[in-house]
């Protein structure tokens, strides 16, 4: 039956009803409403930290999404997804550490650096499964990270000031807030969009059936190494870009980005939001925010409360907040 998806998924797609208005496609539209509008909230109250909260909440989202097209579509179990972010980041700061602010230039810079470092990488992760995957892909992460460390021109270990966002010019001017703002809410509309396509396709579903059963792939004619390079390279590709509009956002960038413990986050992210999931990341991206936010005002020690999460989620929730908001459509038709 796998393979009658792989070779007809405009078919199957038809048989599993992948259209039919469920409960997460209602909460998708008002979650859409209210991102439209939080900026007209935001102006009102005179209150920019939610602005910038859901800022740095999207762009998460776009890295975790990247994570889950290689994680949870394709089980590869990256520990150094936050490198590209690193990457991404460091593409928009050291040209404007220069006095060039193009943003054309800025866009390109990170998703082409990023997706030249997820090829080479990936060409040597991708000979290695499990446990020595997971350990490859972090060990080139902190290669990356102690090489921007030791980089005192560009601030080391204390980071790099960006003075100007990447410049648009008359097209849209990121400068403001507001702007910055909706080029980063359109970003993530376009890039779940873009994942959505390549996961419906017939390249999606030859990366999940790697995942199942890779020798029944490679028996009935698919070079799987190939096509699991190209769905990494892809998701190093966007969170390069996620790593771009964070520069932008932040104003600062440092090799913090990319160390290993922020890979983690993006895996927490995925996890708690559901692997396999269109909405996971944005749901667990969320998650992360808020709980972050709130915790760390409650008590120093929020890391604990944040890994008992996370057991429940693995224990109890296995599909994450993605599976629950299923579970309840489920339920209520």
């Amino acid at each position: 039956s796998f393979v009658l998806r792989v070779y007809f998924p405009l078919g199957a797609a038809k048989m599993e009803k992948a259209t039919r208005f469920t409960l997460s496609v209602k909460i998708t539209f008002v979650i859409l409403l209210i991102l439209f509008f939080l900026p007209i909230y935001t102006g009102l109250t005179d209150n920019g930290f939610y602005l910038d909260l859901v800022n740095r909440l999207m762009i998460l989202a776009i890295a975790a999404a990247s994570l889950n097209l290689i994680l949870g579509h394709g089980g590869m179990i990256s520990f150094g997804h936050a490198a590209y972010l690193g990457i991404g980041a460091y593409c928009v700061g050291i040209p404007a550490y220069y006095g060039v602010d193009n943003g054309p230039l800025q866009i390109f810079l990170p998703v082409a650096a990023s997706g030249i470092f997820a090829l080479i990488t990936g060409a040597i992760c991708l000979r290695t499964k499990g446990v020595y995957f997971i350990m490859i892909t972090m060990a080139f992460t902190q290669m990356v990270f102690f090489g921007f460390v030791s980089v005192e021109e560009y601030g080391g270990d204390d980071g790099l000031v960006i003075d100007t966002r990447s410049n648009f010019g008359s097209f849209i001017n990121i400068e403001d807030n507001i702007n910055l703002y909706y080029f980063i809410l359109i970003s993530l509309i376009i890039c779940l969009f873009l994942i959505h396509k390549i996961t419906r396709s017939r390249f999606g579903l030859v990366i999940e059936g790697s995942r199942s059963n890779e020798q029944r792939m490679r028996s009935i004619g698919f070079d799987t190494y190939r096509y699991r390079l190209i769905c990494y390279v892809i998701a190093g590709c966007i969170c390069g870009y996620a790593g771009a509009l964070l520069g932008n956002f932040t104003n600062f960038i440092s090799p913090e980005m990319m160390d290993w413990a922020a890979s983690g986050e993006l895996i927490f992210m995925v996890i708690l939001g559901g692997t396999g999931s269109l909405l996971g990341p944005v749901f667990g991206a969320a998650a992360f925010v808020i709980l972050e936010e709130w915790l760390s005002s409650l008590t120093l020690y929020w890391h604990f409360i944040f890994g008992a999460l996370l057991i429940m989620v693995v224990l109890f929730a296995r599909g994450g907040i993605s599976g629950i908001v299923t579970y309840l459509g489920n339920r209520k038709q």
